[in-house]
């Protein structure tokens, strides 16, 4: 038996490792007491970032099957049919605490990281969204100027990384609260396009086959990078900076140009992308899928760094870098494509029949431990659950508990509220055109959207989430950033088939933290059975807390949908003065988690009532139909802000004024946010054949108004078009940059 490890305690401790946990380890090793680099291997596979032990429980059930999906979750990412033997490959992940840390750097790797997940399963990546939570921007406190520096940054490095990919950034969200102060939030989402039948699985197998490492050489950037990832923050987390990963986007285009070339031949059996925990999760997870065992000398390892030890180079967390199960007789033909595109290769090991990780340096066998323990059987936690004490509180309130605002007042504020603005400043860094594919990108308004050259479809895809809806109602707002994210899609002419998510949490060792996940998790089961959008792929973030302070729930959820006719992408902006406006869906004077509560009286507070599944998938019905019988100019969906907003966002897009009179219960119900509602902008000919198909539909609609004039009227709020505009389009960038 071998010795225990001197300082036991204190190396659990910063290897976040349990009691439990070490005792399971010992009994997984048969006794024997682990060496340094073997308990390096368990933290970082074990660790909440890779094995998901607090959040397993929950994800279980949820729907992942359809005629559409061809892979659910599982693998690097999910993919769809989206017709003609074409597939859509996507996935969702975050970056959060290394934004936080670094945002330069953090937010530049969070793309690298989920392009190489794209890629790894044989796709092009061509779009990308993101979904970013900052904390407070407005003012001169040091938490304010702390965040604008972090939105710089953060959106510096998602520009940078995307940019120099050649791959665009077509869309996303931006939000705002306080209780991001701590620990902001940067979710990262892209998707490829495949062939259906040329998809690559990251598994390992066939005995004798080699093991062979690519890509960038292994330095100590990252280094406890997952572990970080599974902890809460303090103040002295700004020092963490070593565990942040730097990316080189120009040695990942290469890495991708190179990956394609090789995917076109038959020389590959798996290949897994060396993300979180380095090379450590993906040798684990690409032989625990098979039952293989493996072999690898680490001193084969390309390496940048001198004195490099097998613990760094397990755990390391460098970018840009794959590891591949190719076919014996084939390392040469690799090695050949890799060194075309000047990248580092190496056969660093081989398949084996023992299902055991055995580790070798220089000759000497420095790790020996069984896979499938370690990557398929890592501790399911059963945290203990409790309902929130503020719920309560916030519950109890209504609309009705606060002062009354005047209306043009009210409409002012909310219209100057970062939240609504425009992101131009943000979007302006992306480029949203290389490729030239799409059709409806940032700024448009709800779904952005690519055409498909192959087969003439298009895709919609929007990411969303309302934390505020989630943090008042943890199952109800989490179900409602399923149905936004789909309504977002429907609006822009495109069947809603299928999600991710990034589902970010607090401390799940909290137990009110850990209902509101519960609750979450069964919000977005029910959302997806009721609307048909299963989940193919997505990612849990938590102990997104710092100094015991959570951030609120925030389940982002990013919706992909296909539209049959890539010539009828839906816009949400008003395209023609004189059009009629038509309100699809009822008015019922819901301010729960509304902006109208948070941007007047400060507080999310309220709660939000039953929801019908049956009207909205008839919106969906009714725009999707009659965007394909040509009876739509535009169409969007009516959100944060209520009427007066989504009209005043349509106008400042279009350059276009608008008159509008809602007959409503109570005059500030122009604010409220009651769900399945949708403007539509329809000429005079069209307007009697879509109030025909949405009675048909069994859904209220309205004329409302028409498109036209030099100003933004709803009922008896206005304002000039011009100053909408300049409201609309400069607050962010003057918010953002009052520090420079």
């Amino acid at each position: 038996m071998s010795q225990p490890i001197e300082n036991l305690d204190e190396v659990l401790k910063n290897h976040k490792l349990s009691k439990e946990e070490y005792q399971d380890i010992l009994r997984i090793l048969d006794g024997r007491h682990p060496n340094i680099v073997e308990i390096g291997i368990f933290s970082a596979m074990w660790s909440e970032h890779c094995s998901y032990k607090s959040s397993t429980k929950y994800l279980r059930g949820f729907p992942t099957k359809a005629p559409w999906v061809i892979q659910g979750p599982g693998e690097n990412a999910g993919v769809i049919d989206i017709g003609e033997g074409m597939a859509a490959v996507f996935k969702m992940e975050s970056h959060n605490h290394p934004s936080f840390i670094e945002p330069f750097q953090g937010a530049a790797t969070g793309v690298g990281g989920i392009l190489r997940d794209i890629f790894t399963m044989g796709a092009r990546p061509v779009a990308n969204l993101n979904a970013l939570r900052f904390g407070t921007v407005n003012g001169d406190s040091d938490t304010a100027k702390y965040q604008r520096h972090l939105v710089r940054g953060v959106v510096d490095g998602i520009g940078s990384y995307g940019n120099c990919m050649g791959v665009p950034t077509i869309g996303g969200e931006v939000s705002f609260d306080e209780s991001y102060n701590g620990n902001i939030l940067v979710n990262a989402f892209s998707l490829g396009l495949v062939k259906a039948d040329e998809i690559f699985l990251g598994v390992a197998s066939g005995i004798g086959n080699s093991v062979m490492y690519v890509g960038s050489k292994t330095g100590r950037d990252g280094l406890g990078g997952a572990v970080m990832s599974s902890d809460s923050f303090t103040e002295e987390s700004k020092s963490l900076r070593p565990t942040v990963q730097v990316g080189d986007p120009f040695t990942e285009k290469l890495l991708l140009e190179a990956c394609l070339e090789l995917f076109k031949t038959d020389h590959v059996v798996g290949i897994q992308d060396m993300g979180a925990a380095g090379l450590t999760s993906s040798a684990f997870e690409m032989a625990g899928k098979t039952g293989a065992g493996l072999i690898m000398h680490l001193d084969k390892v390309p390496a940048r760094e001198e004195g490099m030890t097998p613990y760094d180079f397990m755990l390391s967390e460098s970018q840009e870098r794959m590891l591949i199960c190719a076919k014996k007789g084939s390392e040469q033909a690799i090695i050949d494509i890799f060194e075309k595109w000047e990248l580092d290769v190496a056969v660093i090991g081989e398949v084996t029949d023992t299902a055991r990780m055995e580790l070798m340096w220089h000759g000497e066998k420095c790790a020996d431990m069984p896979i499938a323990p370690v990557s398929e059987e890592a501790p399911v936690l059963d945290r203990p659950v409790a309902r929130p004490a503020y719920l309560d509180e916030v519950n109890a309130k209504t609309v009705e508990s606060y002062p009354a605002v005047d209306d043009q007042e009210a409409y002012e504020t909310l219209l100057s509220n970062i939240e609504v603005s425009d992101k131009a400043w943000v979007y302006n860094q992306y480029d949203s055109m290389v490729q030239t594919n799409t059709t409806k990108g940032p700024g448009s308004l709800d779904a952005s959207s690519i055409r498909i050259k192959e087969n003439g479809k298009a895709l919609a895809m929007s990411s969303d989430c309302n934390p505020r809806y989630c943090y008042i109602d943890p199952k109800k707002g989490a179900a409602l950033a399923v149905v936004e994210s789909g309504r977002n899609v429907a609006m822009s002419g495109a069947r809603p088939l299928s999600i991710t998510d990034c589902l970010n949490y607090g401390n799940p060792e909290n137990p009110e933290v850990m209902w509101q996940f519960a609750q979450g998790c069964e919000g977005i089961k029910e959302a997806c059975l009721e609307l048909n959008t299963p989940v193919v792929s997505g990612n849990v973030s938590l102990y997104n807390e710092t100094n015991g302070v959570s951030v609120f729930p925030t389940p982002a959820i990013a919706m992909v949908g296909l539209n049959d006719d890539q010539n009828k992408v839906l816009p949400s902006a008003f395209q023609e003065e004189g059009s009629q406006i038509l309100l699809v869906g009822e008015t019922k004077g819901e301010f729960g988690g509304s902006l109208y509560i948070k941007a007047l009286h400060g507080e999310t507070a309220g709660s939000l009532p039953t929801f019908d599944y049956k009207t909205e998938l008839a919106l969906w019905e009714l725009v999707i139909e009659a965007n394909k019988q040509g009876l739509l100019k535009a169409a969007k969906d009516v959100n944060v802000g209520g009427l007066a907003i989504a009209l005043s966002k349509m106008a400042a897009v279009s350059n276009k004024g608008v008159s509008a009179e809602i007959a409503l219960d109570d005059s500030k119900n122009i604010f409220d946010e009651s769900q399945s509602r949708a403007l539509l902008e329809v000429s005079e000919e069209h307007v009697e054949a879509v109030v025909r198909m949405a009675m048909d539909l069994g859904i209220k609609v309205t004329n409302i108004g028409t498109v036209g004039g030099e100003s933004v009227k709803v009922n008896d709020v206005e304002l000039s078009l011009e100053k909408v505009k300049d409201i609309y389009f400069n607050t962010f960038a003057r918010t953002i940059e009052q520090d420079l």
